[in-house]
This record gives structure tokens, sequence and C-alpha cells, in this order.
């Protein structure tokens, strides 16, 4: 039996009326990467919402600029509507399917009590088990971290690449070349689209005030998290490759790439939360208001843990604030393709594509 990963026809209908009349309008040509994308076509297929919702970053400046929001009859709110098209593609293409909206529903519950459980298992496993390793070794050995967590971080690979596949597939993508890779990692990097129309930022929480306070907050969240992928990365070298196991000391390679990190992510997500407590929330995916929350301050805790669990090192707390500290690891790699956290690999994918349309 076929899986019927079309889009909801309310939310999909709605999107296309918006930008038909966009299209007809063109104020916004100079705005984000939506626009140009949009002003490109004629007849706007599925795939060409699914694309246009995927680019946009909903930083708002288009909608506080139109002249037809509510109370005109046209009523447009290009940010909500293509806000939950971009929701609803995440939760459609997701593997396993059935899963697929669950994080949404109960985002901040399904967080915490994954989050708890995985630390209760692995205060449990340490405190049954005898491990002769040093530092964090001494509490869990090295073979059950990466029996645990070599599985646990496949997976959501394997997820997100069976997602983005589909994506692919609805929103026509062809045959990727380096150069669209590279113009879509500039893109990324740079966050170009969170800057506005006119380079000033983006209206998120402040209205028609321009603001770079969210530009700058998902800059420290991007970097904290390739930082501390690649402090665990080189520690993976160091163990594996040049037979130097942890510990590690502060001017280690782990330890400078990983404590910066986890200063940016920490800050970085708590600078997210506090904004989206700001922004307008009929701007944006209502109903996975809740979820985004959730999902932001697991990002924030699993920085912060990890910098109190350095911060303990030698004291009684190393043992639960390892446990806490890995189960949220464990919580962010399990529920990457079912949070926000995907939107990276679909944003990053409608980027290409949006590079392939332009040459």
């Amino acid at each position: 039996m076929s899986l019927d990963h079309s889009p909801r026809p309310d939310a999909i209908a709605e999107a296309r009326r918006q930008s038909e009349i966009c299209n007809a309008c063109r104020y916004c040509e100079g705005y984000c990467d939506v626009f140009p994308a949009m002003f490109r076509e004629r007849v706007f297929s599925d795939g060409d919402i699914t694309q246009l919702a995927n680019l946009c970053h909903n930083c708002r400046g288009c909608y506080y600029a139109c002249q037809y929001t509510e109370p005109h009859e046209f009523a447009l709110n290009i940010p909500a509507a293509l806000a939950n098209v971009r929701a609803e593609s995440w939760e459609r293409y997701a593997w396993p399917s059935a899963v697929g909206g669950l994080f949404q529903k109960s985002g901040a519950a399904i967080a915490a009590g994954l989050v708890l459980g995985i630390a209760a298992l692995f205060f449990t496993i340490a405190a049954l088990g005898q491990s002769e390793g040093a530092g964090f070794y001494a509490h869990l050995s090295h073979t059950a971290m990466v029996a645990i967590f070599a599985p646990a971080f496949l997976f959501p690979v394997l997820a997100l690449a069976i997602g983005v596949r589909r994506f692919w597939a609805e929103i026509g993508g062809g045959a990727i070349r380096w150069a669209d890779i590279r113009e879509a990692a500039r893109r990324t990097a740079t966050m170009k689209n969170l800057s506005g129309g006119q380079g000033q930022g983006c209206n998120f929480e402040n209205g028609d005030r321009f603001s770079n306070a969210r530009r700058h907050a998902h800059q420290a969240v991007l970097w904290g998290f390739l930082l501390c992928f690649a402090s665990t990365a080189s520690g993976t070298i160091l163990h594996y490759v040049l037979d130097m196991p942890a510990p590690y000391g502060f001017f280690s390679l782990p330890k400078l790439l990983g404590v910066p990190g986890g200063i940016l992510l920490s800050v970085g997500a708590a600078g997210l939360a506090t904004l989206k407590l700001k922004a307008d929330p009929q701007l944006g995916a209502t109903r996975r208001w809740g979820g985004e929350m959730a999902f932001t301050l697991l990002l924030g805790f699993t920085g912060l843990s990890g910098l109190l669990l350095y911060a303990a090192t030698g004291t009684g707390l190393v043992a639960p604030l390892l446990a806490l500290h890995l189960g949220a690891v464990l919580t962010l790699f399990l529920l990457t393709p079912y949070s926000k956290m995907a939107h990276g690999a679909y944003r990053f994918a409608a980027l290409v594509r949006d590079a392939q349309a332009r040459r």
C-alpha cells in the first residue's frame, strides 16, 4: 500500500491563493529569496508552494510592508500561510510516517520525558556497571557509550535522508552540481534571508521595527552546534586514530572546540526562545508553537548541561550531570527528524533547488 504524501488541501490552497496575489502585486520583489522564486512562476503547483514555504525564514518583513493584510479583503498573511505549509511538509515526509506529527502535538512532554527517562537509564547503567576508565568513562564505559550513541546517530541521518529525498521529488529537483551546493552553503552560513529586504534585519519580534537579533541567535546556534559536533569528531579521531583516549585537558582540541560551542549553543537557544515569546504567534504556524519552543529549549539545555558537566569535573555531581547531559544529547538526536531541527536539512535542499532555478 502506497503512502499519501500530498499536502493538506486547505494549507496548500491558501498559500497558493496568497502567492497568486503577491505575484500580481510584486511590491516585495527586493525582499528574501521567496519572492524572486515566486515571481519566476506563472502557475503554482503543489511542489512550487512547498519549495517557497521551505525557502521562507519567517522574517515577517513582507507582512508589515504589505497593503493587503487584514482588514483588507485579501487578508494576506504570507508568513503564516507558508509556515503552515512548511511545518506540514516536514510532518508529511518524516520517516517513519506514523510519528511525523507526534512531536508537534506534545513536544514539551515528549522531550522532557525522554531526557529524564534516558538519564535515569544511564544513571542506572553507571551505578550497576563497573568501569575502569578515567574521567567520564569512570562512570560509563566507552564501549557502552559507543553501543548506545552510534545507532542513535545513524537513525536520524537515515530518517532525514528519506524525508529529504521525498521532498526533493515533490519540488522537482534535478541533478545537483557542486556550484548549487556552494551557493546554498554560502546563503546558509551568512543567513542572508534573515537580513530582510533592505538588509536591516527582520521583523520577527519587533513588529514593523527591524532587528538582527534573530539572525545573530540563529548564527550562534548554528556555529555552536557545528563546534560541538567538531569537538566530538576530534575526540573520536584522538581516541581511535591517534590512540589518545579521554579525558582531555582544557587546551586539547575537543575542549577548545566544545566549550565555545556549548556557550554559543546555550546563548543562541536562549535568545531564540526569548524572541519567540515576543513574536506575534499569528504570523507563524500556531499549532506548532509548543513543539518549536520545546525543541529550542532542548537545544539550549543540551549545550548548558554539557558546560555544567565540564565545570563539575572532579566533584560528586559528575554522575547525575553526565546522565542528564547524555539524556539530552540522545533525545536531541532521536527527535531530530520530527522536531524543528529537521528544518536545516529541508531548507538547505530548498536553497540548492533555488540555486538550480537561478542558473
